[in-house]
């Protein structure tokens, strides 16, 4: 078994909780255009998906002109209101796994402008070695964003672990050949998540640690510590 040394983390229902703040910044911009108004289901089905990409999905035959309105008006509200908050635990495991030598990254819906908003809000810029975004690559769960950060940190698909909340996040490490890590506190149910094989499922982000010390251990055929969360 090859060691996972790099983790990929998701950010909106993995890392931070936003679902509020992006179903309400949806249905603003749907009042905002005078369209037909989207059950939560349907929006909170979008999360995790490129701009773009979630605008065609609520409005299939949606022309350029029309995304690109409906993305300004999205943004106007997403920049002036309060971000979500981190999951429990997620700032404490983060900086435990950089402490002991993982390399960790984002692979993300947002895009680069509001993934650089929360990095600096949460403090945790320094914490990341390679981040991608929905708009500086394809979407999930195309693969581009996972084959590039793991070709910018030197570490195989075998060495890979993709953290995430939805079938996006795992069908893109299934399609990368990346082994993946579910969230069942996220947007996605279990039953959509576990079509995709996920090696672990983790009802706190925290638990992460403790799967990996097993990993470790069985690896190395030996006991391996990696320090936990307190708590």
């Amino acid at each position: 078994m090859t060691k996972a040394k790099l983790l990929v983390f998701d950010w909106d229902g993995t890392l931070m909780d936003s679902e509020n703040q992006i179903v309400s910044c949806v249905e603003n911009a749907i009042r905002d255009l005078d369209l037909e108004q989207r059950s939560r289901e349907e929006i909170k089905n979008i999360i995790g998906l490129g701009l773009r990409e979630s605008v065609s999905t609520l409005f299939p035959d949606s022309t350029d002109e029309f995304i690109a309105e409906f993305v300004a008006s999205y943004r106007h509200y997403w920049f002036n209101t309060e971000s979500g908050n981190l999951f429990p635990g997620a700032r404490e495991t983060l900086e435990l796994l950089h402490n002991e030598g993982f390399l960790l990254g984002v692979a993300t819906g947002k895009g680069r402008r509001g993934l650089d908003k929360v990095l600096s809000e949460t403090g945790l810029q320094q914490v990341f070695h390679a981040t991608r975004c929905a708009d500086e690559a394809h979407s999930k769960p195309h693969t581009q964003m996972l084959d590039e950060i793991m070709q910018e940190l030197s570490a195989s698909a075998a060495e890979t672990l993709m953290v995430g909340d939805t079938e996006y996040d795992l069908e893109m490490a299934q399609r990368a050949g990346v082994r993946s890590i579910a969230v069942t506190y996220g947007v996605h149910d279990w039953k959509r998540l576990q079509r995709f094989n996920p090696v672990a499922t983790l009802d706190q982000i925290s638990d992460i640690m403790d799967w990996l010390a097993e990993e470790h251990a069985s690896a190395d055929g030996r006991s391996k510590e990696i320090t936990k969360v307190a708590g």
